[in-house]
């Protein structure tokens, strides 16, 4: 990968984590002020603040992970044991956005919520655990790389002794 490119991840890595920090300083008490005029009681409006704040946490962690494993690309150490610890984390960060959207739709079910969007966002907490499925499989592909990658050293090393 080009140094250019990882440059330019980075930049949309800390714009995006620049915007979810307003959003989290800024938007979330609005919205908690749009809630209480709208006349949701206060246990709503934690349920759904804290939903928000936490899947907005969850994207922020998924960043900061990519952001280390950009890192490791540019030093052409991403093949290393170093690597499945980000890639953990954002296999955890992705199933808990799953678990807190669908969280989400079951606060939304009984509130006279049409059933379709509870109905939506229960298919988007599925297709993010999907997504979820997805990156352990890409985990299971580096990790045979990495075996794969030793393997040829090994095998280098020995052709290097017979030679």
């Amino acid at each position: 990968m080009h140094g250019v490119t990882i440059a330019v991840l980075k930049v949309v890595i800390a714009l995006s984590l620049a915007g979810s920090l307003f959003v989290q300083l800024v938007m979330l008490p609005l919205v908690w002020n749009d809630l209480a005029d709208a006349g949701t009681p206060v246990p709503g409006r934690i349920v759904f603040i804290v939903i928000f704040a936490a899947v907005i946490l969850t994207l922020q962690v998924f960043a900061v992970c990519v952001w280390r494993l950009l890192t490791l690309v540019r030093r052409g150490a991403v093949f290393s044991v170093r690597s499945f610890r980000y890639i953990d984390i954002i296999i955890g960060a992705i199933a808990a956005a799953s678990v807190l959207t669908f969280a989400l739709a079951v606060a939304l079910a009984p509130g006279g919520v049409a059933p379709g969007l509870v109905a939506l966002i229960s298919g988007g907490a599925f297709t993010i655990a999907g997504v979820a499925l997805l990156v352990v499989v890409m985990r299971r592909l580096l990790a045979q790389a990495i075996e794969r990658d030793a393997e040829a050293q090994t095998l280098r090393a020995e052709l290097d002794e017979v030679v």
